[in-house]
């Protein structure tokens, strides 16, 4: 718009008659005469706005056409009318406005987008990443004392190009008699300030010439290279040597300047004042500044690229994969467990590769990958493949930013980046682990024969009237200890046959967590009533099935009532409920017993733990391997198990399964 009110102030100051004239056809009747100066006017702003209209609506190109075929078309109007009815359709200023216009809005588009374009970039190159570690000057100074340690070096400095081309020291190290490094801040000595200007001029001519330079000298030898970033020089790299240069150190120097040359011009980026969006077009240092934050960008991703390259060398399977499911990288461990070549894998994705692992408690890879975007929760499963003889340890994670920490984006949470697939080989370990099971099982089995003939040998004295009264309460002491022993003996090997079992051996079957826990609630009605407690099921909704060992879950659940019996006052209740969350059933026994000590709840779930109350020795008659028996369950069946207590207001035991 003010384009065109400046265009018709020249056109009515009488500045565009001359080229008004030019689209003029001069007629035998007279001269053409104008419109009035509103219908001039409304004609000029008519055609900027339309022409500003155009760009914003259909871009640049499209708008120049459009007002080219338009102009033309006026051009050839303007002609005739002149010639024919003597009548002046102020062509030119028209078109000069819409002209004009269509620039200008071209120009503010283009200004716009440049803003916007410098926030962006300079806003991420300024941006720590997580794996830059500590400052650029910290890292310099660490790069050169490792120059140090492999190379006889008397001295290293690290200069930066400055505004006009001229080196000026960055980072500065000497090494003393002894070898150990020092860091010289500030400027050379007095009397070593010809061997200095002797080292600027070398890392000129380094610098100039892009190669490495080196000068012998009765101390030893001097060395510089260009530090160089994205073909750019931002620096130079000096080193004195107190013996001759070695040529198979250069390509030790190559890499370890790369590495300079990124700090440098990171540092140097990061440090430069940013323009105002206002002057950002059409400045300089704006287009600078977005130069260098560029570069700090390319520096980024290559030094942030070693990470699916060191996942090579990693020792367990490894793959990333994108979230749009897209592998983004495979060691070659992942290759062999999945039994895939590389040429194969290039055509899989995420749930291609997961197929390969298909088994027996792994035989839905969607729905495990559901879950972990769902809930951010990883997914773990232990594999056995009978035909290979080996068990894998799988874990499928979210990774998000920061590590886990997450980044929050408007305060919505962490930002997801993308899932890791791990597979490590446990075949040897669970092989250990399954010897040592059942040399305890078999210790176990063989302690069971004395503890019987133990146990029914005292039956048989205590029922023997001639036994003194004395007596028959010591074997009663014995037959009570022996019993207790027993059922020791007896969890103890549940909770060993439970370790030892292969996962595909448990059976897997649609069970009910309702009906197990009134299964569960019937057989210790008896129990509860003799201590005058109340089970009681609390009502919940309909609930879908989980895939459960029925025995194996009943059992569990069975001792957490048994429990919560056992360590709950008289006239008190126990409540059983359980309800759905999300893509799991969680089943609950609740009490209003003593309670668990803060300091005492995460170990309750570790075999033989007990827990003593004040004033109270630990429960005698317990064996500590309940709860540790309900864990093993649970968590063979892809659960969790959790604990809320209070002391004098009870506890709450409960775990999840996931549903089908």
């Amino acid at each position: 718009m003010c384009v065109s009110l400046c265009v018709a102030a020249l056109w009515g100051g009488g500045l565009l008659d001359s080229l008004c004239e030019v689209f003029l056809l001069k007629s035998p009747a007279g001269a053409s005469v104008p419109p009035q100066w509103w219908a001039a006017l409304l004609l000029v702003l008519g055609a900027g706005a339309g022409a500003a209209y155009a760009v914003e609506r259909a871009g640049a190109r499209r708008a120049a056409l459009f007002v080219g075929c338009a102009g033309a078309a006026a051009c050839v109007a303007s002609l005739a009318a002149s010639k024919l009815l003597q009548l002046d359709v102020v062509f030119a200023p028209t078109m000069l406005a819409a002209s004009l216009s269509l620039f200008a809005a071209q120009a503010r588009r283009l200004w716009e987008i440049d803003a916007a374009l410098t926030r962006s970039v300079q806003r991420v190159a300024s941006r720590p990443s997580a794996l830059e570690g500590r400052g650029a000057n910290a890292r310099l100074m660490c790069g050169l004392k490792l120059l140090a340690t492999v190379l006889p070096l008397d001295e290293a400095v690290i200069f930066r190009l400055d505004a006009a081309g001229l080196p000026e020291q960055a980072a500065r190290l000497r090494t003393e008699s002894n070898g150990a490094a020092a860091a010289l801040p500030g400027s050379p000595e007095p009397d070593r300030n010809d061997a200095w200007r002797e080292g600027v001029a070398l890392c000129e001519r380094a610098v100039r010439s892009r190669s490495l330079a080196t000068r012998e000298g009765a101390a030893g030898t001097a060395v510089a290279l260009p530090l160089e970033h994205d073909g750019a020089a931002v620096g130079a790299l000096l080193l004195r040597l107190r013996e001759g240069f070695d040529e198979t150190d250069r390509p030790l120097l190559a890499n370890v300047s790369a590495q300079f040359a990124r700090d440098l011009q990171r540092d140097e980026a990061r440090s430069l004042d940013v323009p105002q969006p206002p002057q950002t077009f059409a400045s300089t240092r704006a287009a600078r500044q977005r130069l260098e934050s560029v570069g700090v960008l390319s520096g980024l991703l290559t030094e942030q690229g070693f990470a699916a390259h060191a996942l090579s060398e990693a020792r367990d399977a490894h793959a990333v994969a994108y979230l749009d499911g897209t592998l983004a990288c495979v060691n070659p461990r992942m290759l062999e467990a999945a039994r895939v070549t590389a040429a194969e894998c290039r055509a899989l994705d995420l749930f291609g590769l997961l197929e390969r692992f298909r088994a027996g408690v792994f035989d839905e890879p969607s729905i495990a990958v559901r879950r972990v975007l769902q809930t951010g929760q990883p997914y773990e499963r232990e594999i056995t493949y009978i035909d290979r003889g080996r068990t894998l340890a799988l874990r499928i994670a979210l990774v998000t930013a920061a590590g886990g920490a997450g980044e929050a984006v408007n305060g919505a949470g962490p930002v997801p980046l993308c899932l890791s697939v791990t597979a490590g080989d446990v075949t040897e370990a669970k092989e250990h682990e399954k010897l040592r099971s059942d040399m305890l099982s078999l210790m176990s089995h063989e302690m069971r024969t004395p503890i019987t003939s133990i146990n029914g040998f005292a039956e048989l004295l205590a029922a023997d009237e001639r036994i003194p009264a004395e007596s028959r309460e010591f074997l009663s002491i014995i037959q009570s200890e022996s019993q207790r022993l027993t059922r020791m003996i007896n969890t103890f090997l549940s909770v060993s046959r439970l370790e030892q079992k292969d996962r595909q051996e448990v059976t897997m079957t649609a069970v009910m967590l309702d009906d197990v826990m009134r299964e569960a609630m019937g057989s210790l009605h008896a129990a509860a009533k003799r201590k005058r407690i109340r089970l009681v099921e609390r009502d919940g909704a309909k609930l879908p099935p989980v895939a459960a060992d029925r025995a194996l879950i009943t059992q569990a659940v069975a001792n957490l009532v048994e429990n919560a019996i056992k360590y709950s006052p008289e006239r008190t209740a126990v409540t059983l409920s359980t309800e759905l969350e999300a893509d799991s059933v969680r089943l609950t026994v609740e009490d209003r017993g003593y309670g668990i000590p803060p300091e005492d709840q995460p170990r309750v779930w570790e075999k033989f733990y007990r827990v003593a109350r004040d004033g109270h020795a630990k429960e005698e008659e317990s064996t500590g391997l309940g709860l540790s028996f309900v864990r093993e369950v649970v968590e063979q069946h892809g659960g969790q198990v959790s604990l809320e207590s209070e002391v004098g207001r009870g506890s709450k035991f409960s775990f999840t399964l996931p549903r089908l």
